[in-house]
């Protein structure tokens, strides 16, 4: 009966991002994600950029002892997660911070960090919260092909769609000149970026 709940509730988490226009993680991005937490152990993890908690409630379901941090600074989309997670019930094990992330100062060390917010401040997010990882862990960045659009820029005529790309650029290079991390990139979805400390 939980599964066949989660499912509708899923759809509708879905349909009310396509709606508002709020960017949730691509299918296959998201099973990507569920089975490299499932494989890896992963029952610690900090979440930058929480919108409508799909991916946040999509982790947390993966096995019942995951916790799940997720900082959110828009207000509307905060309100929006404290709700859906509360269909789920799994606000004993999603913790919402309602802050912009590059102020948020935390006491623990995940094994995961996903990023999943603003693209402009992919670098400074990666910079701020790295200290916060486990020393196997890994940061998972999402929208590292932006669309297809991060390979065919010469296609963009809107200047601000420019601008996005270009930021994302800029952090793949950060990631690949990087002599402390080291970084895979996975197609699937819409690209993702998974960087762990490279052994000493």
């Amino acid at each position: 009966m939980a599964n066949i709940l989660h499912k509708k509730y899923f759809e509708e988490l879905k349909k009310y991002a396509e709606f508002y226009s709020i960017p949730i993680i691509a299918d296959g991005g998201l099973e990507y994600l569920k089975d490299y937490i499932k494989h890896n152990n992963v029952k610690s993890i900090l979440e930058i950029g929480t919108a409508i908690g799909y991916s946040a409630i999509n982790m947390a379901l993966v096995d019942e002892k995951i916790k799940v941090v997720s900082i959110e600074k828009d207000e509307k989309r905060y309100l929006e997660a404290i709700k859906n997670i509360k269909k789920f019930f799994l606000e004993n094990r999603i913790i919402l911070i309602f802050n912009d992330a590059i102020n948020v100062e935390l006491d623990e060390k995940y094994d995961l960090i996903f990023i999943d917010a603003a693209k402009g401040q992919y670098i400074n997010h990666f910079n701020h919260f790295k200290k916060y990882l486990k020393k196997d862990g890994a940061i998972i960045t999402d929208n590292i092909k932006f669309h297809g659009l991060v390979d065919s820029e010469d296609e963009i005529e809107s200047k601000g769609l420019k601008g996005i790309v270009t930021k994302i650029r800029n952090y793949i290079e950060f990631l690949n000149e990087n002599e402390e991390y080291e970084t895979k990139y996975i197609k699937t979805g819409d690209g993702l970026a998974v960087t762990k400390k490279r052994r000493e």
